[in-house]
């Protein structure tokens, strides 16, 4: 592998890892994390690849879509230090710790957090864009 290329491979992964070491504080409070992402649309990826968006919007409301245009409305409530998530179509809790690191937000999936890590990859006071109901289904 050439040199340049080996670097540069080097330094990606560095980016990468850095909010993993970053994550050692205690994770967000309800306060912390409503103060945070209030009013904003944040893109999460684990890693740098896109995984979905949401949408913070007044009294704990969220919207959600996994980049594929469909959105799913929901709020957000804290429970035992976790932020638990309940959707329109989905009314079981899913329940995340949310970090604060020098990068972004970093969420860990508390119901198997071995498999699911998300890394704030954007933040924007855009709203989100939703394509309307599915017409003809």
């Amino acid at each position: 592998m050439p040199r340049f290329l080996f670097g540069l491979l080097a330094l990606l992964l560095s980016l990468a890892a850095a909010p993993l070491r970053a994550q050692s504080g205690p994770p967000m409070t309800g306060a912390e994390f409503d103060a945070y992402t209030l009013g904003q649309t944040f893109t999460y990826g684990t890693g740098l690849v896109p995984y979905g968006a949401e949408e913070y919007m007044d009294n704990r409301r969220v919207r959600w879509s996994f980049l594929d245009g469909r959105c799913q409305e929901g709020e957000w409530y804290e429970d035992n230090g976790m932020i638990c998530f309940v959707y329109d179509d989905n009314p079981d809790p899913q329940c995340w710790s949310f970090y604060r690191t020098p990068g972004g937000i970093v969420a860990r999936f508390e119901d198997d957090p071995t498999q699911t890590t998300l890394y704030e990859i954007t933040r924007s006071p855009e709203p989100m864009m939703c394509l309307g109901p599915e017409v003809g289904t």
